[in-house]
């Protein structure tokens, strides 16, 4: 039996184009070209970053976030929702305090396995007590306290999460 095609997945966050950087790194760039999905989970912080991964990426899952104004919330959701490969995506740009973040998205009732969520710049992956899977990617162009920049991949195939890979970018 033939093993099903994976999809693979580039996960972004808090982007802040052109706040924090003119431009995505082109290491993101190339990583848009190979994704067969592209998931941004808010602060983009204007429309025209939203237009080129638009026109760039295969397919694109986005929210909005809470230093994205009336343009890109008009754009986009509050919460996106897609099921790819078999697997319930949900992203949404802010989860609250670490402390406690797992049953509190339990509590939304977002109806995912995975939840991708954005606004701390801090890279994360754990699971809930209901089995949701949440990560966040970190920050390609805003570091923050982190020693690196940093996008994630997660590889879907077959209704399950085979792998995620959180990338540092070169300073």
């Amino acid at each position: 039996m033939t093993p099903p095609a994976a999809t693979r997945v580039l996960l972004l966050a808090d982007t802040h184009v052109p706040g924090r950087a003119r431009d995505l790194p082109a290491a993101v760039w190339d990583a848009v070209d190979a994704a067969d999905l592209v998931v941004h989970a808010g602060d983009w912080t204007t429309a025209p970053l939203l237009d080129a991964l638009t026109a760039r990426a295969r397919q694109l899952l986005g929210c909005w976030g809470n230093n994205d104004g009336p343009e890109l919330r008009e754009r986009l959701p509050e919460v996106g929702r897609l099921t790819v490969a078999g697997v319930r995506l949900a992203v949404l740009h802010e989860t609250g305090a670490s402390t406690g973040r797992e049953r509190r998205v339990d509590a939304m009732g977002l109806a995912a396995d995975v939840v991708v969520f954005g606004h701390s710049h801090i890279p994360w992956d754990s699971t809930t007590p209901a089995g949701t899977r949440l990560l966040n990617p970190g920050s390609p162009t805003d570091r923050r306290r982190q020693e690196f920049a940093t996008f994630t991949w997660l590889t879907l195939a077959d209704g399950a999460v085979l792998d995620t890979t959180t990338v540092p970018l070169p300073r």
